[in-house]
């Protein structure tokens, strides 16, 4: 395949899960992740079972600087890239004003400042291909405000209102970009959130990554601008574009409350 996709967040979850499938096309990796045993790990195994060429590197998407530095690699590398996914992120579940403010905003940095930074610095790169995608993770959660996921929730709302805008403004380039929100995924989300108390509730509606990865990959190189896998996600979405917010956000606080 020509030039390289490059991930984020790709040592876990559906991240991983896109990694191992872009692997089984043929395409070339650059992965990125926090945990460098989880990159070595991928990183041994797809080159295993696939011919193809991985280069990784762990480092912490929510330090200021990070997005130039991972740009510098891949500059380093002097390798053609193709595809940008977007997909580092984390949530916090809880009172706004009960969370601690350093970790609300280490997840504004890593789920917008992060994303933003990437795009700009790789759009130039990716404007080089015939045919270039970018793809931004965000979440359901995108489609409404979440009572006790206040920030999070805003931080996917974001990443699709830019997603879309940044899509019409390279509308006439070669790159497509996309937006895949996913709904509960068995990524171990919840438990990183604090989320231990719907860790029941979430394996009854929860995807699998793999599943995820994709629809979420098929939507991409079908350059759809909204991606949101599953049909009950999709229900969801259609919902709460249709109901009273306040009706919306009662119903998600007494979900998440729980």
């Amino acid at each position: 395949m020509d030039g390289y996709a490059l991930i984020t967040g790709a040592g876990k979850g559906i991240g991983r899960s896109i990694a191992l499938q872009l692997a089984q096309k043929g395409h070339n990796l650059l992965l990125v992740s926090r945990s460098e045993s989880d990159l070595k790990s991928l990183a041994t195994q797809l080159i295993t079972d696939h011919e193809i060429k991985i280069e990784y590197l762990a480092i912490d998407l929510s330090v200021n600087g990070a997005a130039l530095k991972i740009f510098n690699w891949v500059a380093s590398l002097t390798v053609p890239i193709s595809i940008l996914i977007n997909n580092a992120g984390h949530g916090l579940w809880g009172d706004f004003e009960a969370l601690p403010l350093d970790g609300q905003t280490n997840m504004m940095q890593v789920n917008m400042n992060a994303l933003v930074e990437l795009s700009h610095l790789f759009i130039p790169l990716l404007k080089q291909q015939k045919q270039a995608h970018l793809l931004n993770i965000a979440s359901t959660a995108a489609y409404q405000s979440v009572p006790v996921l206040a920030v999070y929730s805003a931080t996917k709302a974001f990443v699709l209102s830019f997603s879309r805008a940044l899509r019409y403004e390279l509308k006439d380039s070669p790159i497509a970009v996309s937006c895949l929100s996913p709904g509960p995924t068995d990524t171990g989300f919840a438990k990183r959130a604090g989320m231990e108390a719907l860790a029941e509730l979430a394996e009854k509606f929860n995807m699998q990554a793999d599943d995820v990865a994709r629809i979420g990959l098929k939507g991409m190189f079908n350059k759809k601008a909204e991606i949101v896998p599953g049909l009950l996600n999709r229900l969801s979405v259609f919902g709460v574009r249709h109901i009273p917010k306040s009706f919306s956000e009662r119903i998600a606080a007494n979900l998440y409350k729980h």
